[in-house]
């Protein structure tokens, strides 16, 4: 016995130098990713063998009776933890629901968290919208036991998004009621990155003195627009909800969605008033957001209904704002990462409600955001004139580029 944990000792240490090695070329050397890329996952497997390895050892010296733990046993287990945190690729362990069980050093800076944070969460909510579906089936496939499953993807988490290969492989182990999935993560394959907006610069992001003074900004401009619209002694031109629309879509979102209650009846009469959003690209998802009811979603449709804002730094449900008449769900259609939603409050109640939406690759909405944003939801809810039988036309903003003057 001594002498194969001596020997698995061996290995683990000769291990542990190839990896390294193989996370400095990767530094000097990242055109020839793929290459790297390939050995690296040949190493997890082996790593995978070597942890079975471990095991079997563990459970042949484990006494037949219960008794106190032998010390070569916390010896070795504190060994196999710290090959595992230190591991210079990314590596995640998954429970059979897609939680993170463990997650080693590399892996929690990928995702740009501390890794007792990241313990407990859902991998799929780091993932961007558009490729949960396709990590979730994989994910499904590994655990039928379907084989090894390896995919192209891309994280997206805080103002950032990186496309990656995930190899992800079934884990069976004795002490465990369910299989696990390790997950290990390394440049994409191809080297090409996808097509999608760049992600802005994190040391603006990271300036509280200049988002403030950015926050300051859209409320006096904002202010500007309801004072003209309100003209002397009231009497001002019906307020302008498609210019309201464009001033926070210009300046703080990469979409924004109006929503009023013109009749009586409340959230079951509310209508889509104004929609902006980036023109242009592949594709144009005004036309669905334009055609979706607000008050038959989740979100604004809980808004109309309650009168309670909603923040979501992180974006968990996809079927929040509807789906398209093809079954698609819009925020992923937009690309959605954050979003929040107020009310637009009046003399007489809930008049409608105001939506934001930042894609995955900017800062997510935080408590300052939403404090300002229900501000101004309550200034244009006071502004809107008596509800009437009479309905305005929707009004579609485009705006000439996508610009994302800041958060």
């Amino acid at each position: 016995m001594s002498d194969n944990l001596a020997g698995l000792r061996r290995e683990i240490t000769a291990l542990g130098e190839r990896v390294e090695a193989l996370g400095s070329t990767h530094s000097m050397y990242p055109d020839d990713a793929r290459s790297t890329a390939e050995a690296a996952l040949a190493e997890l497997e082996y790593a995978e063998r070597l942890l079975g390895r471990a095991d079997e050892l563990l459970e042949r010296s484990r006494p037949e009776r219960p008794g106190p733990r032998r010390p070569g046993d916390d010896g070795d287990r504190t060994l196999l933890r710290a090959m595992f945190a230190e591991l210079s690729v990314p590596v995640v362990l998954l429970d059979h629901d897609g939680h993170i069980r463990r997650i080693n050093n590399a892996g929690a800076a990928r995702l740009g968290s501390a890794p007792g944070y990241l313990t407990g969460k859902p991998f799929a909510h780091f993932v961007d919208l558009r490729k949960r579906a396709a990590l979730r089936s994989w994910l499904a496939s590994v655990l039928r036991g379907d084989g090894t499953a390896s995919l192209e993807s891309r994280m997206a988490q805080r103002g950032w998004a990186e496309d990656v290969h995930l190899t992800l492989t079934r884990l069976e182990l004795p002490t465990e009621a369910h299989p696990l999935v390790l997950v290990a993560m390394s440049p994409p394959v191809d080297g090409a990155e996808e097509e999608g907006p760049a992600p802005l610069e994190p040391e603006v992001e990271d300036q509280v003195v200049v988002l403030a003074a950015r926050r300051l900004d859209v409320l006096t401009r904002m202010t500007r627009l309801l004072l003209r619209s309100a003209g002397p002694g009231g009497r001002g031109e019906p307020l302008p909800l498609a210019d309201v629309a464009e001033l926070l879509a210009d300046s703080y979102a990469d979409w924004v969605l109006v929503d009023v209650c013109d009749l009586p009846e409340g959230p079951r009469a509310a209508r889509r008033a104004a929609v902006a959003g980036p023109s242009g690209g592949p594709g144009d998802p005004k036309r669905e957001v334009e055609q979706a009811d607000p008050g038959a979603s989740a979100i604004p449709g809980d808004v109309l209904k309650g009168g309670k804002s909603l923040l979501f730094p992180l974006i968990e449900d996809a079927d929040g704002l509807g789906r398209t008449a093809s079954g698609a769900p819009l925020l992923t259609l937009l690309g959605a990462g954050s979003l929040l939603s107020v009310p637009l409050s009046g003399t007489r109640g809930v008049r409608g409600a105001l939506t934001l939406i930042r894609r995955s690759n900017r800062s997510s909405f935080r408590l300052a955001d939403l404090g300002l944003i229900e501000e101004i939801g309550e200034h244009v809810g006071l502004a809107l004139p008596p509800r009437s039988s009479s309905q305005t036309p929707l009004r579609t903003v485009r705006r000439r580029g996508d610009r994302r003057s800041g958060d």
